[in-house]
């Protein structure tokens, strides 16, 4: 077999992990983000001051080392020990939330947590929505290039045909953190007439259509692998995010956003229906005829669209929900609530579906599919917003309130000082930096992993080599967006 060929069969025919792990692996990024907040914290309890000295290098040396190595490390080398990572993160943040709660300076009050409650917070922007974008967009970045290493276990790739991998999520992830924060979720009124409005939608995505047909010009003209089940021989996720935007757009402008749920659930329950009633289901996974025609040869990519205009109605409704202005703690507690509850109850009917129905099937985008990517997002971005709420009341307590991408109490906001100070940090802040082009980072990862591809024999590569060309990939990454967010560059396409 070629090296092509080798590599093909690598990623193919995989059946993917549990419910049940990829949940865990849900708690290590919030245990970072808390971890890298608690360490601000406590440097400016010691030194009074912040930022870090040196603080272009030591920031985003801090973010590099307490966000991003964690996660390559929890799905490389220690992913056989994740509980164990868990537990021993979650005993890092304890010791460090005491340590931070006994010092000298830190306030107690009898009633700390009923005034905690009542406290407000800023309401122009929601910070654990950002951090869960940021998120989903490392992992994928990460997954993406980790996949060809050996050391990357089979079980976390993207499925054949049933199964959830951690990188089927990824996909369905991506889709629904688009939503969250598209124009529809955030309320945004239509200028001009529907029709207007669909044409500037049409318009707005060519960079994802130049991205599409970038890519495939560069796989083809390469003879880059490609797992051809993915989406088919021509069609790529570039194209799906393209189509996905443009078909959202135009049903929500004509029918109403706050009802989003509902043509979510209509879409991918009639959908679900025509694979169960029609030869559609037979057709995508059991034809291989793809030299027939356009259809045949992308078969995957094409009807998977519509499962994921299910994710994006979804995500919208989510958005819309969490995007309505609040600013009393107790109220956003009662939103990540809400959040958590709705992911149980995801869970249960993902349950019934997968017992009654089929199992959950990236490749067909099916009903179950739709039901899990929702309900791991619920989970995971609601326990991000309870991370951000634990920091939130350590610095309430430490009187230290310049941790980056969280929540800030209102009552600073009037403090020119503190807004100065505020807005340095956020500069500093690698999550910033990605959120700021996050688009670009998808797109620089996915540039990086050929060219690494290209260079490295990934087949071959012992463990702790694997890990340093991650690391090294990650990092490089990370500095061309960090020096971006440094100078206030944003490579925004639309």
């Amino acid at each position: 077999m070629s090296q092509r060929e080798l590599k093909e069969a690598f990623v193919s025919n995989l059946n993917g992990t549990s419910l049940q792990e990829v949940g865990l692996g849900s708690f290590i990024s919030p245990l970072c983000l808390i971890n890298r907040g608690l360490i601000l914290i406590l440097y400016h309890q010691a030194k009074g001051t912040l930022p870090l000295p040196l603080p272009l290098i030591s920031h985003l040396l801090l973010d590099f080392s307490v966000l991003i190595l964690p996660l390559v490390l929890s799905c490389t080398v220690l992913s056989s020990i994740l509980h164990q990572v868990i537990i021993s993160l979650t005993i890092v943040s304890a010791c460090m939330f005491c340590y931070i709660n006994r010092q000298p300076s830190a306030r107690h009050p009898d009633n700390a947590l009923s005034t905690f409650l009542q406290s407000h917070v800023q309401f122009h922007q929601v910070p654990f929505v950002t951090v869960f974008r940021v998120f989903v967009n490392v992992k994928t970045a990460i997954s993406i290039l980790a996949v060809d290493f050996s050391v990357f276990p089979r079980r976390y790739a993207k499925t054949e045909t049933y199964g959830t991998g951690v990188m089927d999520f990824g996909v369905g992830a991506y889709v629904f953190a688009n939503a969250l924060v598209c124009s529809e979720a955030r309320r945004k009124n239509i200028s001009g007439s529907k029709m207007d409005h669909i044409m500037k939608q049409l318009l707005s995505v060519w960079p994802l259509v130049v991205l599409g047909m970038g890519r495939l010009l560069s796989v083809k003209m390469t003879s880059y692998h490609e797992h051809v089940t993915e989406y088919g021989i021509h069609w790529n996720f570039f194209f799906t995010l393209a189509v996905v935007r443009v078909v959202a757009s135009m049903v929500l402008a004509i029918l109403p956003a706050n009802s989003s749920w509902f043509f979510a659930l209509l879409i991918s329950g009639f959908y679900q229906l025509t694979l169960e009633t029609s030869g559609l289901k037979a057709f995508i996974i059991h034809n291989n005829d793809r030299e027939k025609d356009f259809l045949h040869a992308n078969k995957e990519g094409i009807f998977s669209v519509v499962g994921y205009v299910a994710i994006y109605m979804a995500g919208v409704q989510v958005g819309l929900y969490v995007m309505q202005p609040r600013s009393q703690v107790r109220s956003w507690l009662k939103v990540l609530s809400t959040l958590l509850l709705g992911s149980f109850v995801l869970y249960a009917v993902l349950y019934t579906c997968q017992t009654l129905v089929e199992p959950v099937s990236r490749r067909l985008a099916n009903f179950p599919f739709c039901i899990w990517s929702v309900a791991q997002s619920l989970l995971f971005m609601s326990i991000i917003g309870i991370a951000d709420m634990v920091l939130l009341f350590s610095k309430r307590i430490s009187d230290c309130h310049f941790v980056p991408s969280s929540w800030n109490l209102c009552k600073k906001q009037s403090d020119s000082a503190f807004v100065r100070k505020s807005g340095e940090l956020e500069t500093l802040c690698l999550v910033q930096a990605v959120s700021r082009n996050q688009l670009l980072f998808f797109l620089l990862a996915n540039v990086l992993t050929g060219l690494t591809n290209s260079i490295v024999d990934t087949l071959s590569c012992s463990s702790f080599f694997s890990v340093c060309v991650l690391l090294s990939y990650m990092f490089m990454n990370c500095v061309i967006i960090y020096i971006l967010h440094l100078c206030a560059i944003t490579l925004k396409f639309w």
